[in-house]
C-alpha cells in the first residue's frame, strides 16, 4: 500500500513534460499496491520555487489536473529532482490536503513523500507546534518535513546528509521516504526503515564497478544515541529540539576528504561525474521500463543522490552488515507486467500458473536423479533438520499456503510443526527458542505483521527462513536464509500464482529436509514425479474456465456461499473463500468437513450454495460422509472432484473435474477452479477485479 516514485536527472537535458510524464507513469505502475490519492512535486520556473500537484482518486485524475494547471511544459532542466506518491489513507481521510507530498512551510522549503507510519508523530507535532510551526494536515508525514526545516533553521550551513541523519534519528516506526529541498537543489535523500526502496540507475557510459560502498557515521557527526532518546523530553522544560545540535553536527564536510570509492560506479574516465539518471521506487516494476540496473536499499540505509553520484550512509555499523550495496540487473520484463490479451491482471496471473510453477522448480528439482537442491538453504539445512520445532508465520494467502503443506512437513520431517498467523503470534508474544526454526512466508516480503514477528524471533535467537517472491525485500534481507519462489511480478491484489509457487517451494523444502530419511525415499520419489507433471495438469484444469463461468451464474443474487474441505483441502477451501470474499465481495465461509455436523449443518437447505472439495485422497471416504449429509438435507452442492470419478454421476451433480495427482499436491490443482470462480463472480458483478475496495497488495501497516 502506498507507492513512492522519484526521478533525478543530472547533466541530462529533459523538459518538464518528460519529467512529469515519467513521474506520473511511475505512479501508474504502482497502482496495484492500493491507494486513494496521488501527488507529486517538481521544481518551479524560478529559483527556490516548487510546483506541487495533488489529487484525490486515481493517477489519471492527477494527470488531468496537471494538464488543467498548464505549467510550462517546455522548460528544460539539465539537472532536476521530482518526487511522487500514491497514498493509502492511515492518518486523515483522503483529501488534497492530506495527500503527499507534504511540505515544511508554504514556500515548500522541504518536501517529503513517505510510506509507512511514524509512531511518534504526535510527540513531534506537539513539540514543533510549541515552537511556532502550524500544521495543515492530519498526517504523520508532515512532521518529517517540518522537523527538517526546524533543524535547518537552527543550522543553516548543515550538510544535507547530516540534516537527514538528524531527522531520521528522531523518527520511530516504519518508513520509506524521499526528501527534497530548495536549499539543496538537484539533491534528494532516500531513507528506508521497514518499507522497501529501490534505486534504478541509467548512465550514458558503462559503470566502473557494480556496487556502492557504505559510509558509516563518524563519532560526533550526528546525534548521539542518548540524545536522540532525550530530545523529545526536552519539551518539558521548553528546550528547543536540536538546540544542542551545534556541538554534535559536523560543519559542511571537506569534499576532498570524501571516500571516492563511494561513488566510483558513476565516475567517468577522467574522474568527473558522468551524465546520469536515477529512478527511485518502492517497487522495481515501476523502474524496469527505464533501466534494468538497480540497487536495493537495506533497512536503515540513507541514500544521498547529488551531482550524478549516489552515496549510501548509515547511522551506525551493525556486526555482520555488508559494507557495499550491489548494483543488480533486473530479470523481469515490462511485458510480464502488461495484461496482454487478458482483461485483467488477475486473469493473466491465473493462466500464468503452468509457467510460474515451472519457474519455481527450475534448477532445483532433478526428477531423473530424484534430488532437490535449494541453494538458499544449503548452508543451514543440517541445522534445520536438528531443530526442535518448525514455526510457519504468515498472513492471508501465504498463511493458507503454509496450512496446505503442514501435513507433508509432518509426514516427511517428523518435526513438530506450528502454523501461525503473524499478527496473532505477535499479540501473544509467543515463546520462541534458539533451537526453533521460524519460516516466514510472504509474496511481497514487506508484510508489516510478518516483519514484526520476524524481529521478535530474531531477538530470541531463532533461526529464520524467508520464502518470498520479491528479491531485495525486507524479509529476504533480514532472514538468515531463504527461497525465492520466482513467480514473477504479481500485480492483482488477490494473490493467485504466488500461492501455488509458495506451495511448490515449500513442498521442495520438505523434500530437501527429508532426503536423509531412507524410510521416506519412496514417498519422496512419488512426490517428485507428481511435481514433474503438475504444470501440464495445470493446463488441463484451466480448460474448465468457461464451464466455471457458466456455473457462477447459479450464484447470482446470492448473499452467502459455503466451501467444504477436509485435511489438506481445508486449506484449499480457506484460500478459495478468501479469493471470493476479496474479489466478488460475496460472503463466503470455509468449513472443515469434519466440523459440518458440529453446528454448520443447520445452515444447509436447498437454497444455500455449497462447493465441496471431494478429490481422491486417504480421507475421501470421510469427506464423502459430509457430502451425503448435505444431500440428505436437500442441499445441491457443486463438487470439485477428479476426472471421470464414478462416485458423482453427471446428471445428478454439478461438478468441476480436475486431474488427479499425488494427494499432497492435489490442493495445487483444486485451488484453480476456486480462483476462476472468484474471478468470474466479480466480473459478473462489474467489479474492479485487480483493485478490490479497501485492500492493498502490500500490507505495510499493522
Amino acid at each position: 500500500m502506498c507507492g513512492i516514485f522519484g526521478y533525478i536527472n543530472y547533466l541530462v537535458e529533459k523538459d518538464r513534460r518528460y519529467i512529469l510524464d515519467t513521474l506520473v507513469n511511475g505512479l501508474s505502475r504502482l497502482e496495484y499496491r492500493g491507494y486513494d490519492s496521488a501527488g507529486l512535486a517538481v521544481d518551479g520556473d524560478k529559483k527556490n520555487e516548487v510546483f506541487a500537484f495533488k489529487e484525490v482518486g486515481k493517477v489519471a485524475k492527477l494527470k488531468a489536473l496537471i494538464e488543467e494547471e498548464k505549467p510550462d511544459f517546455t522548460k528544460v532542466f539539465d539537472s532536476h529532482v521530482g518526487i511522487a506518491h500514491t497514498r493509502w489513507a492511515t492518518h486523515g481521510p483522503p483529501s488534497r490536503l492530506n495527500c503527499h507530498p507534504h511540505r515544511s512551510d508554504p514556500k515548500w522549503e522541504f518536501s517529503v513523500v513517505h510510506n509507512g507510519i511514524i509512531t511518534n508523530y504526535k510527540e513531534l507535532r506537539a513539540l514543533l507546534e510549541s515552537k511556532g510551526f502550524r500544521f495543515e494536515t492530519e498526517t504523520d508525514t508532515e512532521a518529517i518535513a517540518k522537523l527538517a526545516k526546524y533543524i535547518y533553521d537552527e543550522h543553516p550551513t548543515i550538510d544535507f546528509t547530516v540534516l537527514a541523519k538528524a531527522v531520521i534519528k528522531e523518527l520511530q516506526g516504519a518508513f520509506g521516504l524521499l526528501l527534497k529541498s530548495v536549499h539543496y537543489p538537484h539533491e534528494v535523500i532516500a531513507a528506508r526503515k521497514g518499507s522497501p526502496l529501490v534505486v534504478g540507475v541509467r548512465t550514458q557510459k558503462k559503470m566502473k564497478v557494480d556496487f556502492v560502498d557504505v559510509e558509516y557515521s563518524q563519532e560526533g557527526e550526528a546525534l548521539p544515541a542518548e540524545q536522540a532518546s532525550q530530545n523529545l523530553a526536552m519539551k518539558k522544560n521548553n528546550t528547543l529540539l536540536g538546540a544542542n545540535l551545534g556541538a554534535n553536527l559536523l560543519a559542511p564536510p571537506d569534499k576532498s576528504l570524501l571516500h571516492r570509492s563511494q561513488s566510483r560506479a558513476f565516475l567517468s574516465d577522467d574522474g568527473a561525474p558522468m551524465p546520469t539518471e536515477f529512478f527511485l521506487s518502492s517497487d522495481p516494476s515501476a523502474i524496469v521500463e527505464h533501466t534494468k540496473k538497480v540497487l536495493y536499499l537495506e533497512d536503515d540505509d540513507i541514500a544521498h543522490i547529488h551531482e550524478g553520484q549516489l552515496n549510501i550512509h548509515r547511522l551506525s555499523k551493525v556486526d555482520g552488515a555488508s559494507n557495499a550495496r550491489a548494483i543488480q540487473t533486473l530479470e523481469i520484463e515490462l511485458q510480464e507486467m502488461m495484461k496482454g490479451s487478458f482483461d485483467h491482471f488477475m486473469q493473466k496471473e491465473i493462466f500464468e500458473q503452468p509457467e510460474s510453477v515451472v519457474n519455481a522448480m527450475r534448477g532445483r528439482l532433478d526428477v531423473a536423479n530424484k534430488k532437490v537442491t535449494l541453494g538458499g538453504l544449503r548452508q543451514y539445512i543440517d541445522t534445520i533438520r536438528r531443530c526442535r520445532r518448525l514455526i510457519f508465520l504468515a498472513c492471508g494467502t501465504s498463511y493458507h499456503s503454509c496450512m496446505a503443506v503442514r501435513g507433508i512437513f509432518e509426514e516427511l520431517t517428523e518435526i513438530p510443526i506450528s502454523v501461525e498467523l503473524a499478527s496473532d503470534f505477535l499479540d501473544r508474544q509467543a515463546p520462541v527458542f534458539r533451537d526453533d526454526t521460524c519460516i516466514f512466508v510472504s509474496q511481497s516480503g514487506e508484510t508489516a505483521d510478518s516483519l514484526m514477528a520476524l524481529r521478535h524471533c530474531l531477538e530470541r535467537g531463532a533461526l529464520t527462513v524467508g520464502i518470498v517472491n520479491v528479491v531485495g525485500s525486507s524479509i529476504s534481507l533480514l532472514t538468515h536464509c531463504g527461497v525465492h519462489i520466482n513467480a514473477g511480478p504479481e500485480i492483482g491484489v488477490a494473490s493467485t500464482k504466488a500461492y501455488t509457487s509458495q506451495f511448490v517451494c515449500m513442498v521442495m523444502f520438505a523434500l530437501s529436509l527429508s532426503e536423509d530419511k531412507y524410510s521416506k525415499q519412496h514417498r519422496r520419489e512419488e512426490i517428485m514425479e507428481g511435481l514433474a507433471k503438475i504444470s501440464d495438469q495445470f493446463k488441463e484444469a484451466l480448460k474448465m474456465d468457461q464451464t466455471i463461468k457458466q456455473l457462477c451464474q447459479k450464484f447470482k443474487d446470492q448473499k452467502s456461499l459455503l466451501l467444504l474441505g477436509r485435511g489438506a483441502q481445508h486449506a484449499t477451501a480457506l484460500e478459495g473463500a478468501l479469493k471470493i470474499k476479496e474479489i466478488s465481495y460475496l460472503h463466503c465461509e470455509a468449513v472443515m468437513s469434519g466440523e459440518l455436523k458440529h453446528g454448520v449443518l443447520a445452515l444447509v437447505d436447498e437454497n444455500l450454495p455449497i462447493v465441496m472439495i471431494l478429490t481422491r485422497d486417504p480421507l475421501f471416504a470421510k469427506s464423502l460422509n459430509a457430502y451425503q449429509q448435505v444431500i440428505a438435507r436437500k442441499g445441491r452442492p457443486i463438487v470439485i472432484c477428479n476426472q471421470n470419478d464414478a462416485e458423482f454421476p453427471g446428471e445428478k451433480t454439478d461438478k468441476i473435474e480436475v486431474p488427479r495427482t499425488v494427494d499432497v499436491l492435489q490442493g495445487l490443482l483444486n485451488v484453480i477452479p476456486l480462483q476462476l470462480m472468484a474471478y468470474w463472480l466479480a466480473v459478473a458483478e462489474g467489479l474492479n477485479v485487480d483493485f478490490p475496495r479497501n485492500l492493498a497488495k502490500s500490507v505495510t501497516v499493522e
